[in-house]
């Protein structure tokens, strides 16, 4: 006898779901179990058995390949299942809870048959996704380094180019890195370059650090990107980095892209790529409830690599703002929940 997860209606305004054990055949919630136990999924959501009934797809895609520093971001997608444990149901910045306006699953990781083949890892990627759109399923996404969001527009974006908000510490528009044009310092101009990105609607957020060329700062710009460095973050403030994030965008179909290099390495020490002088956990959240109401197809966060820090700060980090990602998304897709049923503040 097969003992799964399975979506049940908890009462008439909400769906959410419960298991049966297996030894006791008794029903139970597992996201109301102590964070401690059960067996990891993203945010406790069910793990999927199929792509029928889901409306989002919580998705890992645990490849490294495309790092030009540190490896170690393929073990981002366990170690964010692990942490996400704490995100529980109810969003307190949001006054939402995502489980009450749709089915969220957990639909597993994309498998590999190249271990060691960049492009074909991207090839099979891309078709990965394509299922999942196919099916009507929005994705958000743990990678894994960034090079995995040009492939998933390739699914996502094939009708047509989308905008996004990318927040990071690089704009990764470079050129050809290494001999390989796949890496994860290329994704967004490849997908401009393929017409999938569409640069006068894409803002980059949170740009600093170093630089040897200035081939990829250069493209963002000169291709019509909106570029925000840390300088301009530090002087304009949250408030109006949003603003000006939702007049670039627009009204058009919109993906987020959040780097958790984006953020000062003390909040996020564990990545590949870090750069002093970054937003930080707060002003991260802000900006992403910032984005509400706006047109969102999907998400990702990418570049968690959990071997550089072994408090699991940086998976933390990673799993709540993939949940903030998760919710923002919920309610512009799925819209108020039923009988507009919403968390209170103390003082409404």
């Amino acid at each position: 006898m097969q003992h799964r997860a399975t979506y049940k209606s908890l009462d008439e305004n909400a769906m959410s779901y419960r298991k049966t054990g297996i030894v006791d055949g008794k029903d139970y919630e597992p996201m109301k179990e102590p964070r401690y136990a059960e067996i990891a999924t993203f945010m406790r959501a069910p793990l999927a058995t199929s792509l029928s009934d889901v409306d989002i797809g919580l998705i890992g895609v645990p490849t490294d390949l495309g790092v030009t520093n540190r490896p170690g971001a393929r073990h981002g997608p366990r170690e964010i299942r692990n942490s996400s444990s704490l995100m529980r149901g109810f969003n307190l910045g949001m006054r939402m809870n995502p489980y009450d306006l749709c089915r969220i699953a957990d639909l597993g990781d994309v498998r590999f048959s190249g271990r060691y083949d960049l492009e074909k890892q991207t090839a099979e990627i891309a078709d990965y996704y394509r299922h999942i759109h196919a099916a009507g399923i929005i994705p958000v996404t743990a990678g894994g380094d960034h090079s995995i969001t040009f492939p998933i527009f390739q699914a996502i974006a094939a009708s047509g180019p989308i905008g996004m908000v990318h927040i990071d510490a690089h704009t990764d528009t470079w050129g050809d890195l290494y001999g390989s044009k796949f890496t994860h310092g290329a994704p967004f101009r490849l997908a401009v370059e393929h017409g999938l990105l569409d640069p006068k609607r894409t803002i980059q957020i949170g740009i600093r650090g170093g630089q040897n060329l200035m081939d990829g700062v250069d493209f963002s710009l000169n291709s019509g990107m909106r570029v925000v460095f840390m300088e301009d973050f530090a002087a304009m403030g949250v408030d109006e980095v949003i603003k000006e994030a939702r007049r670039v965008v627009g009204d058009g179909p919109t993906y987020i892209s959040f780097d958790v290099d984006g953020l000062d390495p003390v909040f996020a020490p564990g990545t590949g790529t870090p750069e002093v002088g970054g937003i930080t956990a707060l002003e991260a959240q802000r900006l992403l409830h910032g984005l509400r109401g706006l047109n969102l197809i999907g998400g990702d966060v990418v570049e968690v690599a959990p071997p550089y820090d072994q408090t699991g700060n940086t998976a933390l980090v990673g799993a709540t703002m993939m949940f903030e990602i998760l919710c923002v998304i919920a309610e512009a897709r799925f819209g108020a929940p039923p009988n507009g049923r919403r968390l209170q503040s103390s003082g409404s």
